[in-house]
């Protein structure tokens, strides 16, 4: 699929770079090559020198020619080999040979400096980072790490319709699911059944998703942890099934925790959920235009205390989605900052019991002059089946 170049996105990078007195972003991680490109690598050796002034550059790996072709924004692309009989070093040292040279007459270079970790390449399950030698190449470089984060912090019309595929996506594996889900089933088989719609269905979704790639965490009644990685445990009958899940379609994301249940609620599930649905709709009515992130994290963590709940979750309980699952903005009472219309957020307040089970309820909201938007069909709270 190849989207138009989306120069409502470039702009404001633009017009932040002239705010920094930036001449050129050079970029490395997948997710930022993706945004100011639209080209998704297949193994992260890909970069981008993107000019305020100019056209951008991008060097990919040449095995991947057609994909550039098909998605990347500019002309100017640039090929490295995997291997090269000439040159046998690692294809990242080529791939700085070709950076230092597209980049050597801007005087103002901003790097991720300050990066911390990057969403994975098109392969997933194995991002690659650069040596000291990259950071190195350009000694005078300003951390431009802040600056992306506030452009896409922001969302286009055209990120927002790539985001709002994956949540349509997300809905459509869980009605799926619910269809399917049987008691005694392994978590990981549930797993298996949402994670196989995502990509088997969602490969070629509506003719405008070219690849897409689900990624959960299940966990049933007891099972129910944060920070655990799913398990063999069984689908047990009257509690609830929590699939935390992530889609990425094309590089732009989703994340979502929905809950459902085989048979009868038990009664202290219908208390909880009642209480972690308080807290989730005051939180959704806070999300407003100028509202403060810091106030978000303490009405959420307040309101669980309340609940009888207190030093809950251990989890962060908002943060942005784009073209990585968790990004800025967070909301987080040691920090700063407001939300802003067009902005993307994943609200997920949790509650966990002492030696397992609990309950997290989690959507995506697209900020609008009126408030939060809610991007997922599929309910919340916990779902009869």
């Amino acid at each position: 699929m190849s989207w138009p170049r989306d120069d409502a996105k470039l702009d404001r990078v633009r017009a932040l770079m002239a705010e920094e007195e930036l001449d050129a972003l050079v970029v490395r991680a997948p997710d930022n090559v993706l945004y100011l490109s639209n080209f998704w690598g297949m193994k992260g050796y890909d970069a981008v020198v993107f000019p305020r002034e100019g056209e951008p550059i991008l060097i990919a790996l040449e095995a991947s020619a057609d994909d550039a072709e098909r998605m990347a924004w500019t002309s100017d692309v640039r090929f490295l080999k995997g291997y090269d009989e000439r040159d046998p070093r690692p294809p990242t040292a080529r791939t700085l040979d070709l950076v230092r040279t597209a980049a050597g007459d801007y005087e103002r270079v901003g790097l991720e400096l300050s990066l911390g970790t990057q969403a994975s390449d098109r392969m997933v399950g194995e991002p690659t980072t650069y040596t000291r030698e990259w950071f190195e190449a350009f000694p005078n470089a300003s951390d431009a790490t802040p600056l992306l984060a506030r452009g896409r912090a922001v969302k286009s019309a055209q990120e927002i319709e790539r985001i709002r595929l994956a949540n349509d996506l997300c809905a459509e594996a869980m009605e799926y699911v619910r269809g399917h889900l049987r008691t005694g089933m392994k978590a990981s088989e549930a797993a298996a059944l949402w994670q196989g719609f995502v990509h088997g269905a969602g490969t070629g979704y509506r003719g405008q998703v070219e690849l897409a790639l689900g990624f959960s965490l299940v966990w049933s009644g007891p099972g129910i942890r944060t920070f655990t990685a799913t398990t063999d445990r069984p689908v047990v009958e009257d509690e609830p099934t929590l699939f935390e899940i992530w889609v990425c379609a094309d590089g732009y994301w989703c994340d979502h925790t929905k809950n459902v249940v085989l048979g009868e609620l038990t009664p202290r599930y219908v208390e909880l959920e009642q209480q972690l649905t308080e807290v989730y709709d005051a939180a959704v009515a806070h999300c407003r235009p100028g509202a403060s992130l810091p106030e978000l994290d303490r009405l959420i963590r307040d309101g669980i205390a309340a609940a009888g709940y207190p030093g809950q979750p251990s989890h962060p309980v908002c943060h942005g989605v784009g073209a990585r699952a968790h990004e800025p903005p967070y909301a987080h009472q040691a920090g700063t900052g407001t939300i802003e219309e067009n902005m993307v957020l994943a609200i997920e307040p949790g509650i966990y019991w002492e030696g397992g089970g609990g309950l997290r309820v989690e959507d995506n909201f697209l900020i609008t002059a009126d408030g939060a938007e809610k991007l997922s069909a599929f309910p919340d709270g916990i779902v009869r089946l």
